[in-house]
């Protein structure tokens, strides 16, 4: 069962006796810096040990954000932010309410890949638990090692599928930091609350295996039986030792996604983001746009170009909502084609057996080995990339769509920036901007014909975290593809008019912590709805919820 108490979480790191002195300046959750009074550095054996001026947080934001700026590029934003974030997280969580738009791309999609590929030069400090196949036998005495006894949350990699940058091994664990990050930055869980985890079980990248710097376990993967017995020994001792929390997995290659998900979700309050939030972020962006283009999911055909965790997870859930429209599921799976790295997955197709989860949309079709060809084949109204290769959808494919669709909706989704399928400005300058698009990493506006065009982010940060804190208030006891499907549809109401009129199909990121809060209530209400709440909440659950999310203020501790 997951639940969530009702104070903010600093039960869990301080109480009437706090830290002084060095101590309480080095505690992350607690450190105010040049923020504490006069009167609690007398009280808390601080004088002296800071500069004399005493700073407001305004003051102090101001200051880091002029920091922040200052930095030549991204990356060295992304280690100056985590520093902050090590050092004091009241104040790091301020400036990412307070500058959303600007630092979630610098402490998660696109930064963060960069990050993670040079996670073993930039390592300054540990941020979670590495528990490596090495630890069978003792991974409850690990989880034990965290400091705080009380998690909710924990979001969990093995490295093996990092964004679309491929096996980074023990790399990876700059995903589950940053997801963290964006739980309390956006939906207001509280940081004590959060374990970030990663699952070292070795890496088939072998650059990485010879790299002197690289933090994990140089071998290759270990894969079968051993895999299967560690990751179960993980979610017992998760059980055991953090009974109230829910677990994200994040990350996870194709062979295992699926099935550990499907495997643990009824016995662990468990989600897959790539898999779920990936899919509901997508769906909640194609209702978008039918708000613009008007008409119903049965008027659509989709393509999608790869058929992974991310790509087969937007057609189910597009057959849920399509099914709950009225349309029969088998017609609703009918609409949804794939394009895999060796052509249109179809039924009887030469080569390797297709995978469990391509076979329920492997239509009776001539085999095809391009993308172009399926394109004129299907003739999409909707084309979804969630594939990593990057400049795939071609100016020809795109003007293709534009001639096929007087609106064409394109979803260029693969993280971080540089695997994208095709760029903003292609996408706006091939469909002489007619096109509805997003893109899974952040894209600057366009401008074509003297109009400006401002691209949607279709990035699971808008679905995640409204999604988890909801499931944690209610105590939900599974999280289902309904919640997804209700997180979606609420998230597509939330665009506005004005959204629209510049081509946005998402809300804006300066509205993340609203949008999480509509995604909580509908996910409550939907656990109301199918018996999984065990906590009560009152019947318009939206004043608990707000009063249960962490506030980025100081409080006084004298």
């Amino acid at each position: 069962m997951c639940s969530l108490p009702f104070d903010s979480g600093l039960s869990a790191v301080g109480g009437p006796l706090w830290p002084r002195g060095t101590a309480l300046l080095t505690n992350s959750l607690l450190n105010k810096g040049t923020a504490f009074s006069e009167r609690e550095r007398d009280a808390l054996g601080l004088t002296g040990l800071l500069p004399p001026r005493v700073f407001t947080m305004e003051e102090q934001v101001t200051r880091v954000l002029a920091n922040v700026r200052r930095k030549d590029n991204a990356l060295e934003k992304y280690i100056f932010l985590t520093t902050l974030q090590n050092r004091n997280e009241t104040l790091f969580y301020r400036l990412m309410q307070d500058h959303a738009e600007e630092m979630i791309p610098i402490i998660y999609t696109p930064t963060v890949g960069q990050a993670c590929l040079e996670y073993g030069a930039i390592f300054r400090r540990p941020r979670g638990l590495f528990i490596s196949i090495d630890d069978r036998g003792r991974i409850a005495e690990i989880l034990r090692h965290w400091p705080m006894t009380d998690v909710r949350m924990i979001v969990v990699t093995d490295g093996e599928r990092i964004l679309g940058l491929g096996d980074l091994g023990a790399l990876g664990m700059g995903i589950p930091v940053g997801k963290l990050a964006l739980y309390t930055a956006c939906a207001g869980l509280h940081p004590a609350y959060g374990l970030p985890i990663t699952l070292d079980v070795g890496t088939d990248n072998a650059a990485l295996r010879e790299d002197p710097s690289y933090l994990g376990l140089p071998q290759p993967r270990v894969r079968g039986d051993a895999y299967d017995e560690f990751i179960a020994e993980f979610i017992e001792a998760v059980q055991a030792v953090f009974p109230r929390a829910l677990l994200q997995w994040e990350d996870f290659g194709n062979t295992n996604a699926f099935r550990l998900l499907n495997d643990n979700r009824a016995k662990l309050c468990s989600f897959n983001d790539d898999i779920q939030g990936t899919a509901a972020v997508a769906v909640a962006g194609l209702l978008g746009a039918l708000r613009e283009i008007g008409g119903c999911l049965a008027d659509h055909r989709l393509l999608f170009l790869g058929a992974g965790e991310a790509g087969t997870g937007i057609a189910d859930l597009f057959v849920a909502a399509a099914t709950s429209e009225g349309m029969p599921a088998e017609e609703a799976r009918a609409r949804c084609w794939f394009v895999d790295s060796e052509g249109l997955v179809v039924q009887n197709r030469p080569g390797r057996k297709l995978a469990h989860h391509k076979l329920p949309y492997a239509h009776v079709h001539a085999p095809l080995r391009t993308l172009a060809e399926a394109v004129e084949a299907v003739k999409p109204t909707m084309l979804i990339g969630v594939s990593g290769q990057p400049a795939t959808f071609t100016p020809a494919i795109l003007r293709r769509m534009a001639e096929l669709n007087k609106r064409p909706v394109i979803f260029a989704l693969s993280n971080p920036t540089s695997q994208a399928e095709c760029t903003a400005e292609a996408a706006y300058r091939e469909t002489e901007g007619r096109v509805l698009f997003a893109s899974g990493s952040p894209f600057a506006p366009v401008t074509l014909n003297g109009r400006t065009y401002t691209p949607g982010q279709g990035n699971n940060v808008y679905i995640f975290p409204g999604v988890g804190f909801g499931a944690l208030a209610c105590g939900a006891k599974e999280i289902t593809d309904a919640m997804f499907l209700a997180a979606a549809r609420r998230l597509a109401e939330l665009v506005t008019p004005a959204d629209l009129a510049v081509g946005r199909i998402y809300p804006a990121l300066t509205r993340i912590r609203e949008v999480s809060l509509e995604l909580a209530i509908a996910v409550v209400a939907e656990a109301r709805k199918a018996g999984l709440a065990t906590i009560e909440l009152p019947a318009d659950p939206r004043a608990e919820l707000i009063a249960r999310r962490f506030e980025a203020v100081y409080r006084d501790y004298v």
